[in-house]
């Protein structure tokens, strides 16, 4: 099962990239996306329903993980069509409707808060109620499209997981606009920023994205990266290999920057999620 969806996903992945090229995303290709994703879940309905589940675990994590993934895309992109096709003239009717937009997004998310605090927090303890066919419980934040749906390829909260994530694309994308639009010519990019954190924050940073090789496909060298990073943020980095020398032979802490970034950046989005 898990190799069939892999290689679906990725099948879709692939064709939605070259269809949607350098981010274009004009009102025909979205069109032409929005057919492969249908195709893509016609796709894995017939295997789905040809093969069955071997047991429910494996039915509970495609309705709740992989279904909605493929799903999101579809709401994803016939939401952006909606939006464009829709879209009035002239930059404050655009506004509006804009910020309209995401005025029904957190209107969805109030309406369904409990289920996202299920959802996003993991649990597991109702997951036979809400991800196996046939055993829906009304009482479940149940929405009216699920006794419409075709049950034998649905769940009655696959479609809720799947809107969840799609909404947070939706999201970013309405933000992503009102920004270009309208917040790109007000003001300038500040020529310089300063860097105010520690040097050994900073050197652990650089060393981390070099090893991702985020830069140039990893092609740079470490001196160059760091030298990059001095000119950027005007500062003397110093003897930076000794820096790293010192953080590798640490105990305990050795990614103490990065571990505070990512825990700091997780409260950020929850406190957000609970507004």
């Amino acid at each position: 099962m898990d190799k069939f969806y892999n290689e679906t996903l990725s099948k879709l992945e692939t064709s939605i990239t070259e269809t949607v090229i350098d981010a274009d995303c004009s009102v025909e290709r979205i069109e032409a996306v929005i057919h492969l994703i249908v195709e893509c879940l016609s796709e894995v309905k017939k295997y789905i329903l040809k093969r069955g589940f071997k047991n429910t675990n494996e039915e509970i994590r495609f309705f709740k993980y992989q279904k909605p993934a493929i799903v999101a895309k579809l709401i994803y992109y016939n939401a952006i069509y909606k939006i464009e096709t829709k879209k009035p003239y002239g930059a404050k009717p655009i506004r509006k409707y804009l910020n309209k937009e995401l005025k029904k997004l957190k209107r969805f998310f109030d309406n369904n808060l409990d289920f996202y605090k299920y959802y996003r927090s993991n649990n597991s303890f109702l997951d036979e109620k809400m991800f196996l066919r046939g055993n829906h419980d009304i009482k479940l934040w149940l929405d009216t499209y699920y006794f419409q749906s075709d049950q034998s390829f649905s769940t009655s909260h696959d479609y809720k997981v799947a809107k969840i994530i799609a909404n947070d694309l939706i999201q970013v994308y309405i933000e992503d606009q009102l920004y270009n639009k309208f917040q790109k010519n007000k003001s300038k990019a500040p020529k310089n920023l300063k860097w105010t954190g520690s040097k050994v924050a900073l050197i652990e940073l650089i060393y981390s994205l070099h090893y991702q090789s985020v830069f140039d496909n990893g092609s740079k060298d470490i001196r160059e990266v760091a030298q990059y990073f001095e000119s950027a943020f005007d500062i003397d980095l110093g003897n930076f290999y000794q820096t790293y020398l010192e953080l590798r032979n640490r105990k305990m802490n050795r990614t103490k920057f990065l571990d505070a970034l990512r825990e700091e950046l997780i409260r950020r989005m929850d406190k957000q999620d609970e507004k």
